[in-house]
């Protein structure tokens, strides 16, 4: 196979990740060894991702005319594009505690909505709870008034059952 046709191929496999992420996280991967790499492109494909090393030319070209084209200001030295696919939360969380059990590489920024995000904001985006749990608080936040509700009816005729059962008892003794 060619140099050219290599380099298209590789480009083509990019942009088909490219147009079904949700987010892109560009992360310095100098000092890790591909067993750490498969460790963490495992990790972030149980988590609904990938992980792409690649030639920075050839992430730009496949990046051009997509929301994540503004990554292209960032990209220098060794990097590599984590992909999220089904949540825009689990591949910074991932790539956060990798980055911190490692202590090796970091993240550089990202991309969400078409908007840039910078290390700092990539990171915080690590802080943000998953989708998972943001669902669970709006339904519990949901439920709480019903179960209120429900738990003050439920006293209310215990009370009453209970005063009956006594004004019952003192006729009957």
């Amino acid at each position: 196979m060619s140099t050219k046709a290599f380099k298209s191929e590789k480009v083509e496999a990019m942009k088909a990740k490219i147009e079904k992420a949700q987010v892109a996280i560009l992360t310095e991967y100098k000092g890790y060894s591909v067993e750490e790499i498969t460790k963490l492109r495992r990790a972030l494909q149980k988590e609904g991702g990938d992980y792409m090393v690649t030639k920075n030319t050839l992430a730009k070209i496949a990046l051009k005319g997509t929301e994540f084209e503004v990554l292209s200001e960032l990209m220098s030295g060794a990097t590599a594009i984590a992909f999220g696919f089904e949540d825009q939360v689990a591949p910074a969380k991932v790539l956060a505690q990798f980055i911190k059990e490692s202590k090796k590489g970091a993240m550089l920024g990202g991309a969400l909505d078409g908007k840039l995000l910078d290390a700092k904001e990539a990171e915080a985006l690590s802080k943000l709870p998953s989708k998972e749990e943001l669902y669970a608080k709006i339904l519990g936040s949901i439920n709480s008034p019903a179960s209120g509700i429900a738990n003050s009816l439920s006293a209310v005729m215990s009370q009453l059952t209970r005063a009956m059962a006594a004004v019952r008892d003192q006729k009957s003794a």
